[in-house]
Parts: C-alpha cells; sequence; structure tokens
C-alpha cells in the first residue's frame, strides 16, 4: 500500500513539474507579447554621443583635404552628417579630436544656440555671411560652415560672428531641434506628456519631418539620398528602413507635438505601402497631398500594386536577379527597359509558363473557374497596370463590368503569353476577363512559378494562395487646397460612399501626420 501511495506521488510531482516547465516558458512568451506594444522608443539610442557617419569613396568630386592633417586628398573617407574628410590614416584621430553633428545640446535665447563650425572644404560657390565675398578659394584647408544654418565664413571674419546665434537656417520649420531633444530628455522621466508645450521654442509652423528611405529601391542610390538629408537635417530624423522597420522608426513621432509631424517616404510604391501599414497599425491619421495642381484628387487610396503569375513574374524575376548581380549595372531607365524587352522576347520563344491551367486551380468566392489555355493570371484592384496600361478595359470595343477601387472586388485577369501583355498594353487586344471577387484563390499544384506582389518576384512551389480585400481606411485632404481642375474631375465621377473622404492616388506624394 505504502509502495503504490509512493508511486502515485511520485506520478503526481512528475506531472506538476512538467506542467510547470510547460507553461513557464508559454507564460514569459505571453506576457512578453503584451509588454512590447507598450515600449517607447529606444530612447537611449536617441538620446547618445553623435558618431561620425564614414562613407569611403575612391575619389572626390571636387578639391577637398583632409580636415585632420590639411593635405590635399583624392580619397578617403567622409562623414554624411557634419561633411569632414579624412584620409584613411587620420580617420581614427577624427573620431578623437573633431565633433559630429551635436544630436542634443542646450539653447541659449529665443530657441537658438551656438554655430557648430566645421573647417575646410565648404561649398562651391558659397558666400561669406559676414563680408558676402566668396568662400574656399584658397587652394588649402581654409573657412568654415556651420553644420546646422549652412552659414559659411572666412578664416578673418569667424570672430566677427562669434557672438551670433544659429537659426538652424531656411529648412528650420522642418529640422529637429537639438535643444529640442535636450528639454525632452529632462521631461521624459518626470513628465512624459508635456512634449507639446516644448513646441514654443521652435517657433510657430514647426512641423517636423522625419525621412524614410528605402537604400534597396530603385538604382540603390539611396545611401547619398540619406547623406544629404542628413546633412541638412538633424541625423535623429533620418532612418535607412533597410537597418531599422517603419514600426520603430516611426515611434520618434512620440516625442514629438501631437498632429506636427511629416513623414516623407523616399523609395518605390512597395516601400510606401510598407510605411502606411505601419501607420495604420498604429492608428493614426493620414493626409495625402497632391504634388501641384494638375493631379485629379480621386475618393480612394487604392493598394499599389497587383499580384501575378505568369510571364511578368517571370520577367521580373530574372531582371531581379540580375540587378542582384550586378546592381552599378541597372542605374539608368533605358538600360533596365532594354533588359525587361530582353526577357519579355526570350519568353515569347521559350514560353516558360505555358500550359499554366493545368498547374493551377482558380476559385472566385469559393466557385471554381474553368481556365482556358494560359500563361498568366493577373489579379489586381488598380486602374493601371504595366507602366500605364487600363488592363481591364483592354481595347474598349466590348461591354466589360465596371470596375471601383474601393467596392471591395478584385479583378481577375488572365493572359495568353508575354506577347498578349504586350499587345494589350497598345490596345491591340484585350484581356481574358475571368471575373470579379471578394476572395481570390489559386492552388499551385505542381512545379515552381514566377510570381510577384507589388513587383516583389519569387518562385514558388506547391501551395495555396487565398488573396481577400482586408479593410478600409479613412483619407483625409485640405479642402481649401482643392483646385478647379479638381472641381471638374471630381464632379465627373461618381458620388463618394458615406464611408469615405476624399482620397488620393498613387502618383501623388504622400505625406503622414501623427
Amino acid at each position: 500500500m505504502e509502495e503504490s501511495t509512493k508511486e502515485l506521488r511520485e506520478e503526481w510531482t512528475l506531472l506538476l513539474w512538467t506542467t510547470v516547465a510547460v507553461l513557464v516558458p508559454v507564460l514569459i512568451t505571453l506576457w512578453c507579447s503584451f509588454q512590447r506594444p507598450k515600449r517607447k522608443v529606444p530612447l537611449k539610442d536617441l538620446f547618445r554621443k553623435s558618431k561620425h557617419g564614414w562613407h569611403c569613396t575612391d575619389l572626390f568630386n571636387k578639391p577637398t583635404y583632409c580636415c585632420v592633417c590639411s593635405q590635399p586628398i583624392l580619397q578617403g573617407a567622409f562623414c554624411d552628417c557634419c561633411g569632414i574628410c579624412a584620409d584613411e590614416g587620420c580617420i581614427q584621430r577624427a573620431d578623437r579630436i573633431l565633433s559630429c553633428k551635436e544630436i542634443m545640446t542646450q539653447s541659449q535665447t529665443d530657441g537658438r544656440f551656438h554655430h557648430q563650425w566645421v573647417r575646410g572644404n565648404v561649398p562651391l560657390a558659397s558666400y561669406c555671411a559676414k563680408c558676402k565675398q566668396q568662400c574656399g578659394t584658397q587652394p588649402k584647408l581654409c573657412d568654415y560652415r556651420c553644420v546646422w544654418c549652412q552659414t559659411t565664413v572666412h578664416d578673418d571674419c569667424l570672430s566677427s560672428l562669434n557672438e551670433d546665434l544659429c537659426d538652424l537656417g531656411e529648412f528650420r520649420s522642418v529640422i529637429i531641434p537639438p535643444y529640442y531633444l535636450y528639454q525632452v530628455n529632462k521631461l521624459r522621466r518626470r513628465h512624459p506628456d508635456e512634449y507639446s508645450k516644448l513646441a514654443a521654442v521652435c517657433g510657430s509652423g514647426w512641423t517636423p519631418v522625419l525621412v524614410l528611405a528605402n537604400t534597396r529601391s530603385g538604382n540603390n542610390m539611396g545611401n547619398v539620398l540619406l547623406g544629404e538629408f542628413r546633412t541638412l537635417l538633424n541625423p535623429v530624423q533620418v532612418f535607412d528602413l533597410s537597418e531599422l522597420p517603419p514600426s520603430k522608426a516611426l515611434q520618434l513621432c512620440t516625442l514629438l507635438p501631437p498632429g506636427s509631424v511629416r513623414v516623407l517616404v523616399c523609395g518605390g510604391d512597395g516601400t510606401v505601402g510598407w510605411v502606411l501599414d505601419a501607420i495604420d497599425t498604429m492608428k493614426w491619421k493620414v493626409q495625402v497631398v497632391s504634388k501641384g495642381n494638375y493631379f485629379r484628387k480621386p475618393k480612394v487610396l487604392s493598394m499599389n500594386n497587383y499580384f501575378s503569375v505568369g510571364p511578368d513574374a517571370l520577367m521580373a524575376l530574372n531582371f531581379h536577379a540580375h540587378r542582384e548581380k550586378t546592381p552599378s549595372f541597372f542605374s539608368s531607365r533605358i538600360i533596365n527597359k532594354a533588359v525587361y524587352f530582353l526577357y519579355g522576347t526570350k519568353d515569347c520563344l521559350v514560353q516558360e509558363c505555358k500550359d499554366l491551367d493545368k498547374r493551377i486551380e482558380l476559385e472566385l468566392d469559393g466557385e471554381h473557374v474553368t481556365l482556358p489555355s494560359l500563361e498568366g493570371i493577373i489579379v489586381c484592384n488598380i486602374g493601371y497596370w504595366g507602366g500605364g496600361c487600363r488592363l481591364w478595359e483592354g481595347m474598349g470595343d466590348e461591354p466589360y463590368p465596371p470596375t471601383r477601387v474601393d467596392d471591395g472586388l478584385l479583378e481577375v485577369v488572365g493572359v495568353y503569353g508575354s506577347f498578349h501583355c504586350a499587345q494589350i498594353q497598345v490596345k491591340l487586344a484585350n484581356p481574358v476577363r475571368l471575373g470579379q471577387a471578394h476572395t481570390v484563390r489559386l492552388v499551385l499544384k505542381s512545379s515552381r512559378m514566377p510570381m510577384q506582389v507589388d513587383g516583389e518576384p519569387w518562385a514558388q512551389g506547391p501551395c495555396t494562395i487565398t488573396i481577400t480585400h482586408k479593410t478600409q481606411a479613412l483619407m483625409l485632404y485640405h479642402s481649401a487646397e482643392q483646385t478647379d481642375d479638381d472641381d471638374s474631375s471630381t464632379s465627373e465621377a461618381e458620388e463618394p460612399s458615406a464611408d469615405h473622404t476624399d482620397t488620393a492616388s498613387n502618383t501623388q506624394e504622400t505625406v503622414t501626420e501623427s
């Protein structure tokens, strides 16, 4: 009897410890997941001591002198924040004796602070703020430049400006001043909700801009763009999305007055969608501002691209693979178009995506669709496709169901091949309209097929893909900015639904308001 009781006790003890071993990690994971949304901006990264952001170059594009040894240099490194230059042997010494742009510093009076001067290598055709004569004309390291207001001054005139204060220059209304972050650093532990009171020290009309750039977009020139913005703005408000996701970069807005922030997105339509998705998660208001007065102001900001499987995805995949190997080769739009034409011509002859109807099953809102002999299927919710082609409309010589980007329906189109795609683009053929649906289901039964979403291609193995209309979001615009052209274009279109306000299309510049 005692032995059975002992065995039972051991079994219960083992069961208890097993339960604890399983539940404790689960509870810790749940607790961490619950706490993660509550975490603030990693302030230690913001309120850190400034460091130089060195970038090496094989050849400077103007006469350049080392800021440490004052010798002329053809190659070396430069800081993309403060603009100092150094040869390879002087970089470590420059880190010790030359300070970079101070992210945080104390102001003097009226929201201004002392100039932060950097000697030498002033911009070409710059003039002295004191004597109005041209700076940087001597063949040596000479003259000074303020890293904040970009004011330049001669060596001999510098003493007369020692008492002058920096006003941040012509971009003061979009710069996060270092003295603002100094005040935030003082308040963040005791009064974190009083940041809006600090806006007064930055002056009226202060609308700081956050720059989010994707260095992998376009011809991979994003690093140059980031460097230009870090030179003109506070480096703390410039983010590289290849290193920091937008959800974390946008947390800087919590340290700024509500309603004052503007977000500038530098990248392709995929980058804009990535940032807007992060903003949608944060439940912020978004305003789309048109670039000029000639853009039509449509009712809806639609999905920024499309999903496709077939020849167009194959061309994008081949182009992407080639660009990954030699990115410097794809620095011209003409070259890019020529490469696309080459791959399109090749697919017309090889037809790698033929017999698509035997490899894919299509369902629209749960109903099976019998496919003709196709090579590609395109699912979209946009009016234009493939560089301006009205895909759903085709030649316009036959009736077709009307489409709206805000009706919750996705248009599904089939193409017979690359040559058929080219015919549709020049209005010599109509697409195969497979239907419209709220839910599109694709079943890839065998082999690997090229696919793309938002211009990002990949080779997909057997799987099931379900595409649904997710949600709708209200968009705002300033009614006073509407022009006569906007009024005429709006009157021609249908009235907006009760769920929507007017918004802007994906050809417009996107500015975000927190």
